[in-house]
């Protein structure tokens, strides 16, 4: 039986029954893989940047709003492992599934097209499609601002559906303009990209209350509440020429338009989300529009806009595959009640097939996870002499051993040649400090300073990363090797580490431009 097909053939249990049954399964089913990659994999790049907040806390940060460090902190103070602090996304996904399926089940109010009788089918289908998306697995188990940004985005929809259909007479009660607020302070404070969330918050109650609604308490209310709550992001950017914001349009306006470039993002997109969410997604839009679903039309404003932007900014190079989590999250109660529909009309065949294209991405997705790349295949072989996979493991045990050398040499420092190497060593060989040798300004700029003129630091190269040794005008004057580290998987080794002492640093490196930065 299809997990998800709302039939009972034993005659056990109400359809209604089995279809809790099997949310309960998906929900459980996705929390074990998320607590065993959680307790497996040592930090992804990104992942360590924001765990390191934490440690450095502080009221926002050069690259992102401080939310991602803060909800952190409690747990890092305490000294708790990595596997407990990752148990902070899992829930913020289970929290998200939980938002999706509730939402799932509402929308046959506002969609003629979609029966009450399907409404639980639909929001075991918004659990289902969540589940079935590969990247959903990654924020599920490495907190980023993204992680944050879905959960908000769907409560957010939540709140704004309830403003625009009071479930009474009359004007929605206070209490939900200060939850809006308040949503809309914790987005902003998660990422930057929270505006196109809270554009369309604004659109859809402008188009679906009438302006006339600035003429009462509640949205002068809900700005105010978010406004005190960024508050801390503006006072830490005013202290420091305003850097994110800066930093932020260099970062997502990219290079030179192009055409392919928007066209491999949709590819990817397709991969990374899976064709049923599309498929889903396609047909809903068309049902809404059919039947002149105006609620549901503004609510799409929540895919529609962060998803927009996010592809035209593709074209130009600026684009990451995770960052339309948040709007994809949006348009999934929407896609589910879509997909309930086609199993309903009898459309089996072709749900099933693509159920199943999607669940054997994410099993390969895992398995590669778990062997560290291709299985048989090490960093000697062409195939994995570049292996993003080898990026997850091993670090624990670099960071580890930077820090052993660095102490019984008496040297006071790291060095790397690029943040995304500093961003791992910083959390696992603290508490030294990590300095990165390149002519940009970044985080690590503002956590640690300049080098010292005339020290010597533990310099780190890896493997999966081209070596370019800093030695000349402007930096050491002399890099030997002291160590290496090799880390292997499965009986194959799948990256190494080389440990260098730099001697005799001769100044600072030059502050220069933020583009390219990833």
């Amino acid at each position: 039986m299809h997990l998800l097909e709302p039939s009972n053939p034993a005659g056990h249990f109400t359809q209604g029954q089995a279809l809790r049954r099997r949310l309960v399964a998906m929900l459980g089913l996705g929390l074990v893989i998320h607590f065993f990659f959680g307790w497996l994999l040592t930090l992804s790049v990104d992942e360590a940047h924001y765990m390191y907040y934490a440690v450095r806390l502080d009221w926002s940060y050069f690259d992102h709003p401080p939310l991602v460090g803060w909800i952190q902190w409690p747990l890092v103070a305490i000294g708790a492992p990595v596997g407990v602090i990752r148990l902070i996304p899992q829930a913020l996904w289970l929290a998200s599934c939980l938002l999706a399926w509730n939402l799932a089940r509402q929308l046959f109010r506002i969609v003629p097209a979609w029966p009450p009788r399907l409404a639980e089918a639909a929001g075991a289908w918004a659990v289902g499609l969540t589940l079935l998306a590969p990247v959903m697995h990654v924020l599920a188990v490495g907190l980023l601002p993204d992680t944050l940004l879905m959960t908000l985005t769907l409560a957010l929809m939540q709140v704004t559906l309830s403003l625009v259909r009071p479930e009474s007479a009359g004007a929605p009660r206070l209490w939900l303009w200060i939850a809006l607020g308040v949503l809309l302070g914790l987005a902003g404070l998660a990422k930057y990209t929270a505006i196109l969330a809270a554009a369309a918050v604004a659109i859809v109650l402008a188009a679906r209350r009438g302006l006339s609604v600035l003429a009462t308490a509640g949205p002068w209310i809900a700005s105010l509440v978010a406004a005190v709550m960024v508050l801390p992001v503006l006072f830490w950017n005013a202290t420091h020429d305003w850097v994110s914001f800066v930093y932020q349009l260099n970062h997502g306006t990219g290079g030179a338009w192009q055409a392919r470039r928007l066209a491999a993002f949709f590819g990817v997109q397709l991969v990374a989300y899976g064709p049923l969410l599309f498929v889903g997604a396609v047909v809903a839009v068309r049902q809404v529009v059919r039947d002149r679903a105006r609620d549901a039309a503004a609510l799409m404003l929540f895919f529609a806009i962060p998803f927009a932007v996010t592809a035209w900014m593709s074209g130009g190079g600026g684009s990451l595959p995770h960052w339309t989590a948040p709007a994809w999250l949006a348009m999934t109660p929407f896609a589910a009640n879509a997909i309930a529909g086609m199993w309903d009309a009898g459309r089996h065949a072709l749900i099933k097939a693509l159920a199943r294209t999607q669940a054997v991405l994410c099993l390969l997705g895992f398995a590669v996870l778990f062997c560290a790349g291709i299985p048989g295949i090490g960093q000697d072989h062409p195939l994995g002499r570049k292996n993003p996979i080898a990026d997850l493991w091993g670090w624990d045990d670099a960071g580890a051993q930077a820090r052993a050398l660095a102490v019984a040499r008496g040297i006071p420092a790291l060095a790397v040649g690029n943040w995304t190497l500093a961003s791992r060593l910083a959390w696992y060989a603290q508490p030294l400090p990590i300095f990165v040798i390149d002519d940009r300004v970044d985080q690590f700029d503002l956590w640690f300073g300049p080098m010292r003129p005339a020290g010597d630091a533990i310099y780190l190269a890896w493997s999966q990363m081209p070596l370019d040794l800093p030695v000349g005008a402007g930096k050491f004057a002399s890099c030997g090797p002291i160590d290496t580290l090799e880390v292997s998987r499965l009986g194959r080794t799948v990256s190494d580490f080389t440990f260098y002492h730099c001697r005799n640093w001769a100044a600072p490196a030059a502050p220069g431009s933020n583009n390219g930065k990833q």
